[in-house]
């Protein structure tokens, strides 16, 4: 546990939750309903966890008011405990806090502009025209490149790299290894030699956006990549040139979109889902994982491809099908003629 502690009542003030048992009681971390000791604070957000509920030594669990009904010990009752969970995260992060100012070992060209309350690490490089906005924090080894923008409250773990005419917006969280403004794969081919096409557009990215490790934006080939307000990127997704995501859509690891492919706002698109290039997908749509999107989605909803999981033999026996259809179909197709071949006319017989 670390120094940082709160009483019930402080976190009960801050969440606006109804609180069970004493307010002076001290919250000095969270944990799990399984692994809660007394100075911990712990949730219940999956019912499938409700039956760890009963043996639970946390100091407190944030409940919603059903679950509280059955429980004994102390709660800080609200009505969605993962949000509220969400919140009082922040409070017991033990991440350092980077000091103000630029490390001796960075590189800033001279006519960057790095806010005064901006933290540079050490060996950062920021280019030529580069602007770097307040409270921002660029971790060991950034790269900023010519004329790119971060803007207020952003955070850049280590080795984030930026090329040139990057636009970043307000607040970004964005993780190790994260690759933005690399050049889309443009090539034109003449006689099976490929001739590379200059990636001449940037990357906008709006605010409250968070991008994972290694996730790589490339830029647009003319107009910008753009990624709206507050969307989600998880680890090692590849977004080609000229894709649009909307506002609030988040995507898990590993999801592939290639370019020129417009996402809405809000959608939820899983791990490990490909989509083909210069497609649209509405706005409300969730995509489940590994699915492949190969034409454009109109409507809201679910959208699912591929086979699930089952026992290795049934699957092959479930493959063996899948290549028979196209046979089948046509022998279907067949039967159905000489069918009607055969049977008897009813509606002319009626009128007869």
């Amino acid at each position: 546990m670390g120094a940082v502690q709160f009483s019930l009542g402080q976190l009960a003030e801050r969440l606006g939750a109804t609180l069970r048992g004493a307010p002076d009681t001290l919250i000095r971390g969270l944990a799990s309903l399984q692994d809660a000791g007394p100075g911990h604070l712990s949730f219940l957000a999956n019912a499938q966890y409700r039956k760890h509920l009963t043996g639970c030594r946390a100091g407190a669990v944030l409940l919603n008011s059903a679950d509280a009904e059955g429980y004994v010990g102390a709660a800080l009752i609200v009505a969605n405990p993962y949000l509220a969970y969400a919140q009082l995260s922040h409070l017991f992060d033990p991440k350092p806090q980077a000091a103000t100012g630029i490390h001796p070992t960075a590189s800033v060209a001279a006519d960057a502009r790095v806010d005064g309350s901006a933290s540079i690490g050490p060996y950062v490089v920021i280019e030529s025209g580069a602007q770097i906005g307040p409270g921002v924090t660029l971790g060991a080894h950034c790269v900023v490149g010519a004329r790119s923008i971060i803007g207020e409250g952003g955070w850049l773990a280590p080795r984030v790299t930026l090329y040139h005419d990057v636009r970043i917006g307000k607040r970004a969280v964005i993780q190790s290894g994260a690759v933005i403004g690399g050049e889309g794969f443009g090539f034109a081919n003449e006689k099976g030699v490929w001739q590379k096409i200059a990636q001449i557009g940037g990357v906008s990215i709006g605010d409250d956006v968070e991008i994972g490790a290694n996730t790589t934006i490339d830029r647009g080939a003319l107009a910008d990549t753009l990624i709206g307000n507050g969307v989600k990127l998880d680890n090692q997704i590849m977004i080609a040139h000229n894709v649009q995501v909307g506002d609030n859509t988040a995507m898990a690891g590993c999801v592939g979109i290639s370019g020129s492919t417009k996402i809405g706002k809000n959608c939820m698109i899983a791990g490990g889902v490909g989509m083909v290039g210069h497609i649209e997908v509405c706005d409300g749509v969730f995509v489940t994982g590994m699915t492949m999107v190969t034409r454009s989605i109109t409507e809201p909803g679910a959208y699912s491809s591929g086979t699930a999981m089952q026992p290795a033999a049934e699957w092959r026996k479930s493959a063996a099908r899948i290549r028979q259809l196209d046979d089948m179909a046509r022998r279907l197709q067949q039967l159905e003629k000489q069918l009607a071949a055969v049977t008897p006319n009813t509606n002319a017989s009626s009128d007869a």
